[in-house]
């Protein structure tokens, strides 16, 4: 038991510090840094060799030594300095470009960390003269060593896990079931679960530098990337958490739970519960994007409810397997975890509807990888439903059982059958003809273990999900991107296949300025490996179904590796369709479209 009747207060007071810690480093993003434009522009066709490379983003994003290179047809770098942010805007990075640049395509590789945290990296191509056959391959590596990305993603899933043993079985225990037998029972766990997170922790400090830099994990013991670590808001919030979790330890070193549910003990463990919950939103999805402060208050409450019900559920099930013949689990112990699992449920149902929505942001980012995810997830989650549905039922004929119906196989005893005599079966109720309480359990251990085993895998999505790119990031990169300095160019890429092996790829259509009157058009085909190609014919018409106006051909012409017209006009703003007609062959051809708003 706490002594100190001032522990509460002050634990209040190092929360709000450390709170105010964490916090001041959240800013309005986008979650996921999202290239929104480039210097020269993708596919762009230049006559004379830049001095300079520039990317812009939709946020503010660190740069490191290799954060842009770029690199000649004969893959060669041709940068001539560090990257740095252009004219101190902390949403661009800019690198300089050796003087001399011989003719034909060269390839820009970025990657940089974004305001979530989170590694995003990608690549594209621009031509001196005219596109070169020979260039390097304009895809994009890894943002993360492979290696790395999965130590990392296994100590995040392992500090989820541990989250959710700390907090579910220290509510079980102060809320459901209270007393000594308890605290023996579920000790182990409990205990286990303040190891995983704290080793978990100590790991994602390590693990963190190489994540950021893109290194190996050879590198997790580099004292400048411990550093860098450190000072970053990642690293603070890791930190933060270790410190929270001596607190802890000091919790259960010294709290009594025998005692029961004390009230200061339950108050400190609550504040405890929330701050660690707090360095998770801190340094994920929630501390950018829109709405942060309700992300953040939503993020907070999503992880407490999911560490209630899926921490609970291990508790108890550990209770029904483990509580000794001569102090069982008692059935009103299971009624009051199964009105917290469902309040929990509620919980999880409100912030999860918020948070989906902030994710996807439109129906349509269902189809990304974020998305799947999500759909995954929600599908565990109905599984779950489904098992605590048989789980309440079980709670509740176990709760309707008469008292004087004989209990001959104890929950943590095993089995300790009496010989078998002629008369109706023990397991059955006198007066019911039912099967007695014993057979409850067994049926409400096996739909408890179906919670947890599904649960696990509830966890695992949710460690997806909180390291991949939010489906409204991913559809503003799918979104027509506007070139950095130059926010009337725009550029559209359009999937292309004819139905033959060799007859798939994409066009990519830049327009300028993209506004009412005349535009020039450039127009260039990739395979569908990368490298681009040639076709015999492309043709590019434009129309504005609502104003029936259109359509109206861009008369493209080959010009020697890409495809341009200067004398497109288009009369009214809008949503135009672009129908790109590609023949790749004497017979093969496909005709695709995609919308392109212009503006007055």
């Amino acid at each position: 038991m706490i002594k100190s009747g001032h522990v509460g207060r002050a634990l209040l007071v190092v929360v709000a510090v450390l709170a105010g810690v964490l916090l001041g480093g959240a800013v309005p993003a986008s979650a996921h840094a999202v290239l929104t434009g480039s210097d020269p522009r993708e596919g762009t066709v230049l006559k004379s060799a830049p001095e300079r490379v520039t990317v812009s983003f939709n946020e503010s994003v660190e740069l490191a030594e290799d954060s842009v290179r770029v690199l000649d047809p004969d893959n060669r770098p041709v940068t001539a300095g560090d990257p740095e942010h252009a004219d101190g805007k902390a949403d661009t990075a800019r690198v300089p470009l050796t003087s001399g640049l011989k003719e034909g395509t060269y390839t820009v590789s970025w990657r940089v960390l974004s305001a979530d945290s989170h590694a995003v990296s990608g690549a594209f191509t621009f031509s001196v003269g005219a596109p070169s056959q020979t260039r390097a391959q304009a895809a994009a590596q890894p943002a993360v060593d492979p290696t790395v990305n999965i130590l990392y993603g296994i100590g995040r899933y392992v500090a989820y896990a541990g989250l959710a043993l700390l907090i579910g079985i220290a509510v079980f225990t102060l809320a459901c079931w209270p007393g000594a037998t308890t605290a023996r029972v579920v000790r182990g766990p409990i205990l286990a679960g303040w190891w995983a997170l704290t080793g978990s922790t100590v790991a994602l400090l390590l693990v963190r530098g190489p994540y950021a830099s893109g290194d190996g994990p050879l590198k997790a013991f580099d004292p400048q990337l411990l550093r860098s670590t450190v000072d970053s808001r990642p690293g603070i919030a890791l930190l933060v958490r270790l410190a929270l979790l001596l607190l802890v330890a000091l919790l259960l070193r010294r709290g009594r739970p025998e005692r029961g549910a004390d009230r200061r003990t339950a108050g400190a463990g609550a504040v405890l519960a929330v701050a660690l919950a707090i360095t998770w939103a801190a340094a994920e999805h929630a501390s950018a994007g829109i709405q942060v402060p309700v992300a953040m208050v939503s993020s907070v409450l999503h992880l407490l409810a999911m560490g209630v019900w899926l921490g609970g559920l291990a508790a108890l099930l550990t209770a029904l397997y483990r509580a000794p013949a001569d102090d069982p689990l008692p059935p009103a112990a299971v009624a009051r975890f199964s009105r917290l699992a469902l309040t929990s449920v509620a919980v999880l149902a409100a912030t999860g509807l918020y948070q989906s929505w902030r994710g996807l942001g439109s129906w349509e980012a269902l189809t990304t990888g974020y998305g799947r995810t999500l759909l995954i997830k929600i599908a565990a989650v109905l599984l779950m439903l489904l098992a605590a549905s048989s789980s309440r039922r079980w709670t509740e004929r176990l709760l309707h059982v008469p008292a004087e119906v004989p209990e001959l196989v104890t929950v943590g005893g095993g089995d300790q059958n009496p010989p078998r005599d002629p008369a109706p079966g023990p397991a059955s109720g006198p007066d019911t003809g039912g099967p007695g309480p014993e057979a409850h359990r067994r049926g409400l251990r096996r739909s408890v273990l179906a919670e947890v085993l599904i649960a696990v895998a509830v966890l695992v999505a949710t460690t997806v999900l909180t390291g991949s790119q939010p489906g409204r990031a991913a559809s503003e990169t799918a979104a027509e991107p506007m070139v950095a300095g130059q926010p009337n160019v725009s550029l559209t890429l359009i999937p292309f296949d004819t139905g033959t092996p060799a007859g798939r790829g994409t066009v990519q259509i830049t327009l300028e300025p993209g506004l009412v009157g005349r535009n020039v058009v450039q127009a260039v085909v990739y395979a569908a490996d990368g490298p681009l190609v040639a076709v015999p014919e492309l043709r590019l018409t434009f129309t504005l179904t609502g104003q029936r106006v259109g359509p109206l051909d861009a008369d493209l012409v080959d010009q020697g590796g890409y495809w341009g017209s200067d004398s497109l006009d288009l009369p009214l703003p809008g949503t135009w369709t672009m129908r790109a007609t590609v023949r790749v062959s004497d017979i093969d051809q496909v005709t695709v479209s995609k919308t392109v708003k212009i503006t007055a």
